[in-house]
């Protein structure tokens, strides 16, 4: 009986052996499949999502092909278009800006060479103005003789007629009575008179604010007052009408006056 009982209790071990590589089989084998399922599943996602992705490229590029323009040659032509579109505004600022320059010089020549003509005709009038008042009039003595009593403005001599010193803005030339008196440079008569002093008088104005003074005279009806007068002409003649100087010899009274004040007569000409 106990032979009997272990029989069977081998017999149970082995079955349940075999049911569990059975079992192991059927989870190894169900592993398998659900691998395998997992596996194609992915592949199908994959491969659909691919399909997916060349559709909308396909769909893409026959959109883009019915408007007669791929993707990549509508937005090169819009880069162009954009490169075109500034190199014409760059060129369209440079001309603009040429022509503002060019504007501007010729704006700024034009003013320049109003400003230079301005300028050279008031430098051409002062200089011939300036010329014009430095040049020098040239005197000759209105009668040749002997200097009896010299000009002396700053200093004093001796009056003879007056008996007292004196002073003397015009040199005293001995000359003869009726001796001929002629202008010292061209001009005009300012005046005849008879000087409560110095006799019968003739005034002659000159360029550059020259005056001429001739005195003691006998006579002066060759000139008249406003007159012209050329230098060397004649104006009076030599006589005695002077008072203050009566005691001396014929002589002319002769002064020179530039812009009002008495020069030297001897500083101008010969006699």
């Amino acid at each position: 009986m106990g032979e009997h009982f272990n029989d069977k209790e081998e017999k149970l071990t082995f079955g349940m052996i075999i049911a569990g590589i059975v079992i192991i089989c059927i989870l190894v084998t169900t592993l398998v499949v659900y691998l395998v399922n997992v596996n194609k599943t992915n592949d199908e996602v994959i491969e659909e999502e691919i399909g997916q992705v060349n559709n909308s490229t396909n769909k893409t590029e026959s959109v883009s092909t019915q408007m007669g323009k791929t993707v990549n040659e509508a937005s090169n032509e819009l880069n162009t278009t954009t490169n075109n579109t500034t190199v014409e505004n760059t060129t369209t600022n440079t001309t603009n800006t040429e022509s503002n320059k060019k504007a501007t010089n010729t704006s700024g020549t034009k003013n320049n060479t109003k400003t230079n003509t301005v300028t050279n005709t008031n430098t051409t009038t002062k200089q011939a103005e300036t010329k014009e008042e430095n040049k020098e009039i040239k005197f000759s003595a209105p009668i040749k003789g002997e200097i009896i009593r010299d000009c002396t403005p700053d200093s004093l001599v001796y009056s003879n007629t007056l008996e007292e010193w004196i002073t003397h803005v015009g040199v005293d030339i001995k000359a003869d009575k009726t001796s001929v008196v002629t202008a010292a440079a061209d001009g005009e008569v300012y005046s005849i008179k008879n000087d409560p002093r110095y006799g019968l008088t003739v005034i002659i104005n000159h360029e550059n604010g020259y005056q001429t003074v001739y005195s003691n005279l006998l006579t002066a009806e060759y000139v008249v007052e406003g007159e012209k007068v050329k230098a060397g002409q004649t104006i009076g003649t030599v006589g005695n009408s002077a008072t203050f100087e009566i005691a001396d010899d014929y002589h002319l009274h002769f002064e020179l006056i530039k812009d009002g004040d008495y020069v030297n007569p001897n500083n101008y000409m010969e006699f």
